[in-house]
């Protein structure tokens, strides 16, 4: 059986399963893999496990971090910035209608990714043929959504805090407008939208409190709906252990005098002649 560790390329990113390959790994190790990518360091964020075979194989943990992966990466970091200022120069200059949000190198630089969002698709050939001349290497453009690239780009949300997203959030949830109308707040869609402009993912949590106290209400409604039959079963007990409640007071008789009977009479006569009014003149 294998041992697979699992490892995270970014901060709040989803968890790949690797082979450790034989390496003695722990959490909070850096390691080289080759990756859907490219070649990349990433984190152990899960210790190793031994599980049995599957099916698909996994790619295995190259080598641990070095100090020349570190000194690469940080020199790689400086070879985006160029590569990303000169993409934007060439977008301008080609009045594409889209924005550039980063750009990422593998290790050992044979892929340049750049991350982008537009409002449709996009016609980019052009725009990869300078930037495959200027680099020799290979280009890669992906369109992503405005909440992918808060993500990436990060930020301070309404609450004064860093975005969650960027915090703890590994992936997004579904958020509707119902969630806020079942918790009685303002629909107003600038109070509740993020820096994303979609609707704030802290409307899932407070959603979630909300179905479980619906829940519990639920569940007290049955017991609520006892209470009588209790009270029923209450009253069937001798009078000898009932004797210190005290007895329901007399209800006073009003009488009627004749002149009030007269008078509600002649109020009757009144509302009969005046119905009779009504529907002549209709």
């Amino acid at each position: 059986m294998p041992g697979v560790v699992g490892i995270r390329f970014k901060s709040c990113g989803k968890i790949y399963d690797f082979e450790s390959d034989g390496f003695d790994v722990r959490r909070g190790d850096r390691v080289v893999v080759e990756s859907e990518f490219g070649l990349s360091i990433g984190t152990v964020v899960v210790g190793p496990a031994e599980i049995e075979p599957q099916a698909r194989e996994l790619k295995k943990v190259l080598r641990v971090a070095g100090e020349d992966d570190f000194r690469q990466k940080e020199a790689n970091e400086e070879f985006e910035g160029e590569a990303r200022n000169f993409c934007l120069e060439r977008i301008m200059a080609r009045g594409l209608p889209m924005k550039l949000v980063c750009s990422e190198v593998t290790l050992d630089r044979k892929r340049i990714v750049f991350f982008f969002t537009a409002d449709g698709r996009i016609d980019f050939r052009e725009l990869v043929k300078d930037l495959a001349a200027k680099f020799k290497t290979r280009i890669e453009m992906r369109q992503i959504g405005v909440r992918d690239k808060a993500k990436l780009v990060g930020g301070l949300g309404l609450c004064g805090k860093e975005l969650c997203c960027r915090l703890f959030l590994t992936s997004f949830e579904p958020i509707s407008i119902k969630m806020a109308k079942q918790q009685d707040l303002t629909l107003n869609t600038g109070k509740l939208s993020g820096i994303c402009g979609r609707l704030m993912c802290c409307l899932g949590y407070e959603y979630s409190e909300e179905a479980g106290n619906r829940r519990r209400e639920e569940k007290r409604v049955p017991e609520e709906r006892k209470a009588p039959e209790v009270a029923a079963e209450n009253s069937a007990l001798p009078e000898a252990i009932c004797s210190s409640a005290e007895p329901n007071p007399p209800q006073a008789v009003v009488e009627e005098t004749p002149q009030k009977q007269e008078g509600r009479k002649k109020g009757r006569k009144r509302r009969r002649r005046y119905r009779k009014k009504v529907h002549k003149n209709e």
